[in-house]
């Protein structure tokens, strides 16, 4: 199971020697299911290799120029004899001992990894195991308690009896795929409550049972500023955007960040239906009365057979080229592409480009994308590529201008889900946005409904007023109504004529 210089290694003193393989779930328990909006059907998994091992006491690095390490307390189960495909009754059986894990993770190396986490969480020491083994045969695995501290302070604390999956599925499970050896280990997942650490906080993870004692004692952890970074030359560079922060640190208000813009009124189909309805014209009146006289995105046109926008904003910054900064933000998995492959339903992607046109903010693969993922639409202050191939996607969009060039001429694509400028207005994710043929529109999600109501109520007065004006009535006293007209329009209206 192990050689003798394995056994003799400090970094493996909390296993019965070096584990050939190390297996983890990335989500297993329901509070984080929760925390994450989404619960997954079945479990799935990643490796990480045995050179992460760390034992209880150790040191870990972050490394220089990242800033979101974060932690995970785990469950580690440790087999004690070969399991090929076996079944879930007898799953169990092939455990020998539980211990504690922390399964660390620097999710500024996240986004290049595209989900196998073999940088952002493969480094050296990113596994600490230990210090003691539980018997395994003793101890119910439905009834563990997991519990994590940062400075002291408790920031996890939960059981097995909170996993979506019971422990011995991933043994079953896994074993039908390849088969787990003695010495192998099982990361289980982590509970809510996971965050970032900082050099100098000290995390210590334990599992124990209530109803016998046993325990594994605390796995003490920590945190370090390392000195090396990382080499451009070889391969991507960190990056985070405040995405990756809100899932790092598990909330805005932990990151730091403005919560989501609070709303009194949500885009419900029936509002939907209102700003459907409405003019922009008569919306922008509506906001300019209530003292909002800078929510227009200028200098944007819809693109031909474009119809009328009306979505929440999902949005997307560029800053301008810098030929180091695309090197390492512009390939692979970049905000441009992040924010497409996750824009949602009823969402418009709204793009800062700071009014540059000399180059495309996106092309016709990426409005497929969005159509396919159900945005609302796209509006951006730059310009647009492939414009005719964009226009017959049949999304609505809204550009600046057209080019042929392609993003990095310009542009480095940047961050996601921010607060940002579009053609000079300021848009915060989850504004609602309208577009027609005069142009786009900000309105803050709290006033839309009250906005709606009135634009609408505006276009049914300015109606009556253009068939009076119509008949041949000078515009003097009707436009605006003064109280005259005013009263003649409320009478006529409550009457039901027009």
């Amino acid at each position: 199971m192990s050689t003798q210089t394995d056994a003799a290694d400090p970094r493996f003193s909390g296993l019965p020697g070096r584990p050939g393989k190390i297996v983890a779930v990335h989500l297993s328990y329901a509070s984080r299911a929760d925390q994450r909006g989404r619960r997954p059907a079945a479990p799935s998994y990643f490796f990480k290799p045995s050179s992460s091992v760390a034992a209880s006491g150790a040191t870990i690095e972050r490394p220089t120029g990242t800033e979101l390490l974060a932690f995970e307390g785990e469950v580690a189960l440790v087999i004690g004899r070969p399991a090929r495909r076996v079944s879930l009754a007898e799953a169990w059986d092939h455990v020998a001992w539980v211990t504690a894990g922390n399964d660390f993770g620097l999710y500024d190396l996240r986004a290049n990894d595209k989900g196998s986490n073999v940088r952002s969480k493969g480094g050296d020491g990113f596994t600490p195991i230990g210090p003691s083994l539980i018997d395994a045969r003793a101890v119910d695995p439905a009834a563990l308690r997991l519990r994590t501290w940062v400075n002291g302070e408790l920031v996890q604390d939960d059981t097995t009896a909170g996993l979506i999956f019971p422990l011995a599925q991933f043994v079953a499970d896994l074993s039908q795929h390849f088969t787990l050896e003695p010495g192998d280990v099982i990361l289980t997942g982590t509970p809510a409550g996971s965050s970032v650490v900082v050099p100098g906080d000290v995390v210590e993870v334990e599992v124990d049972d209530p109803a016998s004692g046993a325990s594994s004692g605390r796995l003490v952890t920590t945190v370090t500023q390392g000195d090396a970074g990382y080499d451009e030359t070889v391969g991507s560079l960190p990056s985070v955007d405040d995405a990756q922060r809100v899932d790092a640190w598990g909330s805005p208000e932990a990151a730091g960040l403005a919560p989501a813009a609070e709303t009194s009124a949500t885009l419900t189909p029936a509002l939907r239906a209102k700003l459907e309805e409405v003019p922009v014209a008569s919306l922008s009146s509506q906001l300019r009365q209530r003292g909002l006289n800078n929510v227009s995105i200028d200098g944007v046109r819809a693109l031909p057979g474009s119809g009328k926008i009306v979505g929440t904003a999902k949005t997307l910054r560029f800053l301008p080229n810098r030929e180091d900064l695309f090197k390492s933000h512009g390939g692979g998995q970049n905000a441009q592409k992040r924010a497409f492959d996750a824009v949602g339903e009823g969402e418009v992607v709204v793009i800062e480009a700071r009014g540059e046109h000399g180059a495309g903010t996106l092309g016709d693969i990426l409005a497929i994308r969005a159509r396919a993922r159900g945005a609302a639409g796209i509006v951006t202050d730059g310009a647009v590529r492939d414009h005719d191939a964009v226009a017959a996607t049949g999304i609505p969009v809204y550009s600046s201008a057209a080019h042929p060039a392609v993003l990095g001429r310009k542009h480095v694509p940047w961050d996601t889900d921010l607060t940002i400028s579009c053609g000079g207005a300021t848009v915060q994710p989850g504004d609602i946005i309208i577009g027609d043929a005069d142009g786009v529109i900000v309105i803050p999600p709290a006033l839309a409904e009250e906005v709606a109501d009135a634009a609408l109520a505006q276009e049914e007065s300015d109606a009556w007023v253009a068939a009076r004006v119509a008949e041949g009535h000078p515009l003097d006293g009707l436009f605006p109504m003064n109280a005259e007209w005013r009263a003649r329009y409320e009478a006529e209206r409550g009457s039901g004529e027009r």
